[in-house]
This record gives C-alpha cells, sequence and structure tokens, in this order.
C-alpha cells in the first residue's frame, strides 16, 4: 500500500491573498510557526484548523488540502 501523505497549498493561497504568515496566525488564533510549518509539512493541522485556514483564505478546503499518494 502507497503512503500516503498530507500535502497543501497553503503558502500558494496566502501569497494570493497578501497575507503574511503572521497575519494569517493571528487570523485563526495560533503562532507564526504553526503556519510555516504547515506549510512545509512539518505539521498536520487538526480538522478544525484546516477549515478555519481555508475559510480565512477562501478556498474549498479540497482545494488547500490535498491528499499525495492516494490511488486514484
Amino acid at each position: 500500500m502507497d503512503k500516503i501523505t498530507l500535502k497543501n497549498r497553503l503558502k500558494v493561497a496566502r501569497a494570493e491573498k497578501n497575507i503574511s504568515q503572521e497575519e494569517l496566525a493571528r487570523l485563526v488564533g495560533v503562532t507564526r510557526q504553526t503556519i510555516s510549518s504547515i506549510e512545509t509539512g512539518q505539521y498536520c493541522p487538526s480538522a478544525l484548523l484546516a477549515f478555519m485556514l481555508a475559510k480565512k483564505l477562501e478556498k474549498p478546503i479540497d482545494q488547500l488540502f490535498f491528499l499525495e499518494g492516494e490511488n486514484q
């Protein structure tokens, strides 16, 4: 079975909105380091945080987060 990894397009979506890591962190109630760790794949956000990020960035959650390695 393939290893499944959660990937994200958080950095791209943030750039499209011209929002800094610090500003996004403030909007969702986490630290800038948490946003950085999510963007680099070092931290997997909770479902609640993932939905909050999607809402603040005005993106459907499946456009912001996706699974890599799943069988299509």
